[in-house]
């Protein structure tokens, strides 16, 4: 049994300190302070906390580790064995990498060193990767640089969201951290350096990235749709307003059928990208840069997120209209 403390924030860290917690001497929890959220902006504790309140565990909430020396001061007071980092959010700086004598373990949502960075999850599915899975490395100055304990692939469906996507490599990563960790107490393992070489980078997501290009193919976009749930999403303008695209699939028939004869219309491939056309009798597909984009789910800024035949019940003119990244 070691003595650890554990960093992280969101839901997709609570897995592993719950397995931790159950086989190991849990001393504290480093987290992320409290957030705003909802309309009224309350200030709101990240899962972590939450989960650590209700069990009575003790929470530090630095706003840096590196500004804070008090809060390296408690952390040393607390002499653990190793320190557990998911989705922490802060970087640690020497003084912390340096304290226990385990290390401190980081769980990332990668195959190292595939996708170092801040948003590995979404990188892998708008990469358009077969799989991705987890690891287990042991932290050095670097961002996602140190050597690695063990490693855990999973496969990416088809139809994998950022949100289901996470939440298998949640428990992926929680099943490997509790079988690596002894190991690494004992001394039984020792971790690999990564090839640096074939390192790729998943950098920070920003607001304007959701911002689809239909002259970009259906296959990326239907990605990008998918690796941008829930945040920052996909989204479009539609006279003048935002609509986010909540779920979507290429369609390979569509672009090479002829669209509704009774309409007297052409070829999807004399179609500009961004136009609307109808499929079958209550669906609706847009035309991208290669391809069309079958419409599922959509919501208008302000509105409810509805499947695409409600959509068109109301907005019967959405059909032959344009799609433009600007409002």
């Amino acid at each position: 049994m070691a003595r650890l403390v554990f960093m992280g924030s969101p839901a997709l860290a609570v897995p592993t300190l719950d397995a931790l917690a159950g086989e190991h001497e849990l001393l504290a929890v480093y987290t992320q302070p409290d957030k705003p959220a909802g309309r009224g902006r309350k200030l709101t504790a990240v899962p972590v906390k939450a989960w650590a309140d209700e069990r009575g565990v003790p929470v530090y909430q630095p706003l840096s580790l590196r500004k804070e020396p008090d809060a390296i001061e408690a952390l040393r007071a607390l002499r653990p064995d190793v320190i557990v980092v998911v989705a922490y959010g802060l970087i640690l700086p020497p003084a912390v990498l340096d304290l226990p004598p385990c290390g401190c373990l980081n769980l990332h949502a990668s195959l190292l060193p595939k996708y170092r960075g801040a948003a590995p999850i979404p990188a892998a599915i708008l990469a358009g990767e077969a799989e991705t899975g987890v690891t287990v490395m042991r932290m050095d100055a670097g961002v996602d640089t140190g050597p690695i304990y063990a490693q855990a692939r999973e496969p990416i469906r088809p139809d994998d969201t950022s949100v289901t996507l996470g939440v298998r490599l949640a428990e992926l990563g929680a099943r490997l951290m509790l079988q690596t960790l002894p190991k690494i107490v004992r001394r039984d393992i020792q971790p690999v350096e990564q090839d640096h070489a074939q390192a790729t980078l998943s950098p920070k997501i920003d607001k304007d990235d959701g911002r689809i290009d239909w002259s970009r193919p259906a296959l990326h976009i239907d990605r990008m749709i998918r690796a941008y749930t829930p945040w920052p999403g996909a989204a479009t303008h539609w006279q003048g307003q935002q609509l986010r695209i909540v779920r979507a699939s290429v369609n390979e028939y569509a672009a090479n059928q002829r669209i509704g004869e009774s309409a007297n219309v052409g070829a999807v491939s004399r179609r500009r990208p961004g136009e609307v056309i109808q499929i079958g009798n209550s669906g609706a597909g847009v035309v991208t840069g290669d391809g069309v984009l079958e419409l599922r789910e959509v919501q208008l800024a302000g509105k409810r997120a509805m499947p695409i035949e409600e959509f068109l019940r109301g907005h019967p003119k959405f059909i032959e209209s344009v799609l433009t990244a600007e409002g």
